[in-house]
């Protein structure tokens, strides 16, 4: 179970970072209209935490000597585990930042909501570091890099400005 929801969940949270990624951008806002793409993108990261946290709770679960507190609380047990639980942690940020929307100007908002982005790479590096640790990184690496190419594709391409975005022609000009 855990290792099923731990790779359920890094699939998630590559495609909640896609869409979320096109959901800010606009880019398929023309397809189902932008209210559509939000929701599909909340779903999507309600999903991705769903399955971190079972991940999580199945290690105390089958390891009944496992502290609660290696699991809550980051650099109180391994470097890779530490990945993990701060991953949780800012994607957890990340989602309470948008009940609190309403709450805050937009900027601190949009701050918060980008600790998305780290919490991301820590994740990866989590699942790299935990299955180096295992021994199974090598029949899991084909799946995990078909997987993170494209996000970290899309990532990129999130923080590049729209006019050179243009010029590559991977854009067209607003009206």
């Amino acid at each position: 179970m855990s290792v099923l929801s731990a790779r359920l969940a890094y699939t998630l949270m590559c495609l909640t970072l896609t869409w979320g990624v096109l959901t800010s951008t606009g880019w398929f806002d023309r397809l189902t209209g932008r209210q559509a793409v939000r929701a599909t993108h909340q779903v999507l990261a309600t999903i991705t935490l769903t399955f971190v946290f079972v991940h999580g709770v199945a290690f105390l679960v089958l390891d009944s000597s496992l502290p609660l507190g290696r699991l809550i609380f980051p650099f109180t047990g391994p470097l890779r585990d530490t990945f993990g639980t701060l991953a949780f942690e800012g994607m957890l940020a990340a989602s309470i930042a948008v009940g609190l929307k309403r709450w805050t100007t937009y900027w601190r908002w949009l701050w918060i909501h980008r600790l998305a982005y780290p919490a991301f790479v820590l994740g990866v590096l989590h699942a790299f570091f935990q299955a180096l640790a295992r021994g199974t990184l090598s029949a899991v690496y084909l799946v995990g890099l078909t997987l993170l190419v494209p996000t970290l594709a899309v990532m990129f391409l999130r923080f590049v400005p729209p006019k050179a975005l243009e010029a590559a022609g991977l854009a067209e000009g607003g009206p």
